[in-house]
């Protein structure tokens, strides 16, 4: 073992500093932003095998998406016990959900257009008005639905503040995170979710407390 690369007592690791730190941010989640962290990103591009190498020792896959400069990992889909993230995930709940997906629809709209997607909080509201179950009238619940859905994403870094009050940026890693062959399958997704014949599949939040979802695909 190089004595360069032994970064505390003890340590039996092979990888220079940078490529740890690398698997460190990659592992805390959810995403790594490469026009933010453009060093990281750099990083991550040089040393991809290699660090997909470890990361299918704990049954984990690195995507990376070079147009978009997103990278997440997500884990491999294995039917084997103890072989699922280790950190326990929870689902997005229904106006969550359907948020994420009309957004990620806006993402795919603007794509190549070089400008930023963004979402007022009134645009979400009305986002949500639109898939309101039949029957609820509540507004004051519609308000709390989506300040609750905006806080999610918000905690995901699925969107982002920007330096306009109730005003967010849509991010790219939302591409990524809905795992849609083709983004003409989400109408009639959505359509279901109004319909209640189809369970949400987004599981993107490692930290969020139980609610009464049923368990849904890991993917972020």
């Amino acid at each position: 073992m190089s004595t360069e690369r032994t970064l505390f007592p003890g340590d039996t690791g092979s990888f220079p500093l940078d490529m740890r730190q690398a698997l460190v941010r990659l592992l805390r989640g959810p995403y790594i932003d490469g026009t933010a962290d453009p060093a990281l990103w750099t990083t991550i591009l040089t040393h991809a095998v290699s660090l997909q190498q470890y990361l299918s020792e704990i049954f984990l896959l690195l995507s990376v998406d070079t147009e978009r400069k997103i990278a997440l990992l997500a884990p491999a889909e294995m039917d084997a016990v103890h072989t699922q993230p280790i950190v326990a995930r929870k689902p997005l709940r229904r106006e969550e959900t359907l948020l994420a997906l009309r957004l990620r629809v806006l993402l795919d709209r603007h794509a190549g257009s070089g400008t930023d997607v963004s979402i007022s909080r009134d645009g979400a509201r009305e986002i949500l008005a639109e898939h309101r179950q039949p029957g609820a009238v509540d507004d004051k619940r519609m308000d709390e639905q989506t300040d609750a859905a905006l806080a999610r994403l918000l905690n995901l870094k699925l969107i982002l503040p920007t330096e306009l009050p109730h005003e967010y940026r849509v991010s790219n890693a939302l591409a990524l995170a809905l795992p849609f062959d083709s983004i003409e399958q989400i109408p009639a997704y959505l359509a279901a979710l109004d319909a209640g014949t189809q369970n949400e599949p987004f599981d993107l939040d490692p930290d969020h407390p139980d609610d009464t979802n049923q368990p849904l695909q890991e993917i972020f």
